[in-house]
């Protein structure tokens, strides 16, 4: 492996609390919630009737109805965020980006509405009436193709199915790449746009959801003692990485640097962490060493976190064991206290978080952490934000299937 150092040149997001990376900054910070009543489909019949959904998003308007009707509305999503991200890094998305620059997507269900809505059609209607677009649609490499294609992206192209480890595991894939010499520049990301009415009876089915319905605001809360449940979300976060003297031959603005990837699989359940979050641990443990870093270099992580009893619990004795004393100095949160739970997107979108908290030195709080559970005993910045000068991130992400991605990013 080459030791060209990767930094990231911009950002582009689209989730359920802004439609861009400042609004979205401004609300983490102030602990604001982008969980809401769901207002995409009649939930009447469903134990859970709230999500984080994208808000004030037309496709027809942002790209076309011609254009919009050929496309999942998760490739709707990763297009918007990826103009964002280009534009941001000082790029021009008119101009074909070409052979030496590739794309890696993390996604956990794709075109999953797509899906449902050709499966529907098939049932009613038979098969002579199934969209011929159904297929593209419904693809989970279909954003990653589509941005290609729209962007003239010509080099390697990656989808990475992890579930809600996707993104990180394909932020964690571009640093190795751009690190490697096969492309000075790799546009990764994450998207899912998997809130329907079949995934959320599907996921209530096996108690992974809150059912706080009388307060979706409240609903996410990580590491507190009266969790319920995961909150699901939409999104899309896409990152411009590229080779530091990439960056600086374009002139380029450098937010900050992907320093270590680690990724591991705990071989032990398809939906539960390893007791005591094995896997975890080594997927930490990896990332550290891979960024040439001792534990007491990490200041912040920002934790997957996602309100279930489980993850919480064993993500607090991962970090327990990677770090011994030292995980009671760390500050930590999660961010999906606000968001909620953007699944295959989650990576990236908390990639972004641990990069403008180091550029800003700012830590996001955990909201609605009121009652700590005794077996969540870490700082987990409680409700209010803090200031502090900080270097090194750590961004912890855990999807079904026992896959971990653990990112660490470093100010200069």
């Amino acid at each position: 492996m080459s030791n060209r150092r990767v930094v990231i040149t911009g950002f582009g997001t689209i989730n359920p609390l802004a439609n861009n990376v400042s609004d979205t900054w401004n609300k983490l910070i102030n602990g604001e919630s982008g969980i809401e009543k769901i207002t995409a489909f009649d939930t009447s019949e469903l134990p859970v009737s709230f999500a984080g959904e994208v808000k004030n998003f037309d496709a027809n308007e942002y790209m076309g109805k011609q254009n919009a009707r050929k496309l999942d509305r998760s490739s709707h999503l990763s297009i918007f965020a990826t103009e964002e991200a280009l534009k941001d890094a000082g790029l021009n998305s008119e101009e074909r980006l070409g052979p030496n620059v590739g794309i890696v997507f993390g996604t956990g269900i794709g075109g999953i509405g797509s899906t449902e809505q050709a499966v529907r059609t098939f049932d009613e209607r038979g098969a002579s009436r199934i969209s011929p677009l159904a297929i593209t649609q419904l693809m989970p490499n279909s954003s990653t193709g589509q941005v290609a294609i729209k962007y003239g992206i010509e080099g390697p192209s990656l989808t990475i199915t992890t579930a809600c480890a996707a993104s990180a595991n394909a932020v964690g894939e571009a640093k190795n790449m751009i690190q490697n010499g096969i492309v000075d520049m790799v546009i990764a990301g994450g998207i899912e746009s998997g809130t329907t009415a079949m995934t959320i009876g599907a996921f209530a089915q096996i108690r992974a959801l809150s059912t706080n319905n009388e307060n979706p605001q409240e609903a996410c809360r990580p590491f507190d003692k009266d969790r319920d449940g995961f909150v699901m979300g939409e999104g899309s976060t896409v990152l411009v990485m590229e080779s530091e003297e990439s960056a600086i031959k374009r002139g380029a603005q450098i937010y900050g640097y992907v320093a270590g990837y680690g990724a591991s699989t705990d071989a032990f359940h398809i939906t539960a962490p390893a007791e005591g979050g094995k896997g975890a641990v080594d997927a930490m443990q990896k990332a550290i060493k891979d960024a040439n870093l001792a534990i007491n270099d990490i200041e912040y992580i920002n934790a997957h976190g996602t309100s279930t009893p489980a993850n919480d619990k064993n993500e607090t004795a991962a970090i327990k064991t990677v770090f011994g004393e030292q995980a009671y100095e760390l500050d930590i949160s999660s961010t999906k206290s606000m968001t909620g739970h953007l699944l295959g997107g989650g990576g990236a979108f908390e990639s972004m978080v641990s990069v403008l908290a180091l550029k800003n030195g700012i830590v996001p709080p955990t909201i609605n952490l009121k009652n700590p559970d005794e077996d969540c005993d870490l700082k987990y910045t409680p409700n209010t934000a803090l200031n502090k000068t900080l270097n090194v991130a750590m961004s912890n992400s855990f999807g079904f299937g026992g896959h971990n991605g653990v990112l660490v990013f470093k100010k200069d």
